[in-house]
């Protein structure tokens, strides 16, 4: 989503569009979440947006969406999500390929799924699919919901701080940051494969 479309929302209605993007987001709705986050923190920093409401209303609408999609998962079940998943983006092979990785890492998936677009739509689904115990899986959210947010808001925020750039280019930075994540994850995949195999 272009940051032309959604930066107008954030700026006129602040904290309810921080709480509503990060819930579309983790049940599976288009939303900017890396780089809204990253954006929260820039905004802060240019003293647009407190620290204490926009952390608590990022954390407060990941949250809300993990347990909506647990819920979703736990009381319609699988069929119900594979019928309708297609419509916020879980297809067929991304579902199956869920239930494996869930299966095999199932609290670890929840703990840390936020870092990885697509786990973190699908992980909730499946633990309530799975029928993994409601209290553990509200404490592991909690932890990995503020693991993910708290962090990329900071960088925001130490960024806004020390560079002055439009606040429109910033968002840019975030995905830019999240790439170098996501090309480091894949890196030590790789180098761990080749270690198994030899």
């Amino acid at each position: 989503m272009d940051t032309s479309v959604w930066l107008p929302y954030v700026q006129s209605y602040g904290y309810v569009m921080l709480f509503l993007f990060l819930f579309c987001g983790i049940v599976g709705i288009p939303a900017p979440e890396e780089s809204l986050l990253f954006l929260v923190g820039v905004m802060v920093a240019k003293e647009q947006l407190l620290l204490g409401p926009s952390l608590a209303s990022c954390w407060g609408g990941a949250m809300a969406g993990m347990v909506t999609a647990y819920g979703a998962g736990r009381w319609w079940g699988a069929p119900f999500v594979q019928k309708y998943g297609k419509c916020v983006g879980i297809t067929a092979e991304r579902w199956e390929r869920a239930r494996r990785w869930f299966g095999r890492y199932g609290k670890w998936g929840i703990l840390f799924g936020c870092y990885a677009p697509g786990v973190r739509q699908i992980c909730p689904y499946m633990a309530g699919v799975s029928r993994f115990p409601f209290g553990p899986f509200l404490l592991l959210s909690a932890l990995g919901t503020a693991g993910w947010a708290v962090p990329l808001t900071a960088a925001g925020l130490w960024l806004g701080q020390r560079i002055h750039i439009p606040l429109i280019s910033f968002p840019l930075a975030g995905l830019a940051l999240f790439l170098l994540f996501l090309l480091g994850a894949w890196v030590g995949q790789r180098r761990r494969k080749k270690s198994f195999e030899s």
